[in-house]
C-alpha cells in the first residue's frame, strides 16, 4: 500500500509549498523600503511668529544622490520663503523661512523632480497673545477685541477753542488794515510818477491815473471823477492846481507849475485818516 500511494510526503522543516509567495513579500518589503527612504525634513518644533527660521530637507542615505532643487519660489505652504541654499555638505537643502499667520502650518509633499516627493511637513505658530484679547501684534484675529476706550471728542474739541479764536482775531486785524495798506500803496506809486519825469502825453496820463488812484484810496470811488471845483469844495487846493496843471501841460503850457508832492499828500494829512 505504501509503494502505490500518491499521497505526498510531510514536509520537512516548516517549508511553504508556494515558493513564489515568499518571494513576491520580499519583493513588496524591498520595494516599500524603497519608497519610505527618502529626504527627511529637519525642522524645530514650532515656529516663532513673524521671525526668520530655518528648515532642512535632507537626504541622509549617503548612497543616494542628494535631491535637486525643490520647484518652489516664493511661498513653501502657508510659510514665505525668504532664502533658499544648498547644505554645506551638499546633501540637501536649508530654507529660511518666515510664519505670518498663527495656527498650524502645513508644507505639502515637494515635487522633487526626480521621481521622489518630500514627506509632508506639519508645524505649530503658536499665538503671541492669547485667543480674543487685546490686540498688540502678530496673533491677532477677526474675533480679537479692542479695549472699550472710547476718545473724549467733546473735550478735546475744546483744545481747538484758543487757535480758532487767535486766527479769526489776525483775520479781523488783517481786513481792517486792508485799507490802510492799499492807500500805502497808493501813496508811494503816486510819489514814483509826481512830478512828471517829462511832458510826454504817457507819462502824464500815467502821473493823472496814479493821482486818481490814490484819490479813490482815500475818498472812495467818486474822487475819480472830481474836477477843479469839487477840489475847491473839498477843501484841496493844492489838487485843484495838480488838476489844473496836468490839462496845461498836455497842450505844452507851464503854467500853473505842477505842485510838489509834499504839499499834495500834506493836504491828504490834513483831512484826517480814513
Amino acid at each position: 500500500m505504501g509503494v502505490g500511494c500518491d499521497q505526498p510526503g510531510p514536509q520537512l522543516g516548516g517549508r511553504s509549498r508556494h515558493p513564489r509567495y515568499g518571494k513576491l513579500a520580499g519583493l513588496l518589503i524591498t520595494g516599500g523600503l524603497s519608497v519610505l527612504a527618502g529626504p527627511t525634513w529637519k525642522a524645530p518644533a514650532s515656529l516663532r511668529l513673524g521671525e526668520l527660521q530655518v528648515l532642512e530637507l535632507r537626504e541622509e542615505d549617503p548612497a543616494k544622490a542628494a535631491p535637486p532643487r525643490p520647484a518652489v519660489e516664493e511661498r513653501l505652504g502657508p510659510l514665505w520663503l525668504r532664502a533658499l541654499e544648498p547644505l554645506a555638505d551638499g546633501r540637501g537643502w536649508r530654507f529660511q523661512v518666515q510664519a505670518l499667520a498663527p495656527g498650524t502650518a502645513v508644507v505639502p509633499a515637494l515635487d522633487l523632480g526626480n521621481g521622489e516627493r518630500s514627506p509632508e511637513l506639519r508645524l505649530q505658530v503658536p499665538r503671541t497673545i492669547p485667543y480674543g484679547g487685546p490686540w498688540v501684534g502678530f496673533g491677532g484675529g477677526n474675533e480679537d477685541q479692542l479695549p472699550a476706550i472710547p476718545f473724549p471728542w467733546a473735550w478735546a474739541s475744546l483744545l481747538l477753542l484758543p487757535p480758532l479764536g487767535l486766527t479769526a482775531g489776525l483775520i479781523q486785524r488783517w481786513r481792517r488794515g486792508s485799507a490802510q495798506r492799499h492807500l500805502q500803496r497808493t501813496r508811494q506809486a503816486f510819489r514814483q510818477h509826481w512830478p512828471p519825469a517829462n511832458r510826454t502825453r504817457a507819462t502824464l496820463d500815467e502821473a493823472h491815473e496814479r493821482g486818481r488812484e490814490l484819490l479813490a484810496a482815500r475818498f472812495g470811488e467818486t474822487a475819480r471823477a472830481w474836477g477843479a471845483q469839487q477840489f475847491l469844495d473839498q477843501g484841496l487846493p493844492a489838487w485843484a492846481q495838480w488838476l489844473q496843471s496836468l490839462d496845461a501841460a498836455r497842450f505844452g503850457h507851464t503854467e500853473p507849475p505842477f505842485p510838489p508832492p509834499a504839499a499834495l499828500l500834506a493836504a491828504l494829512a490834513e483831512r484826517g485818516q480814513p
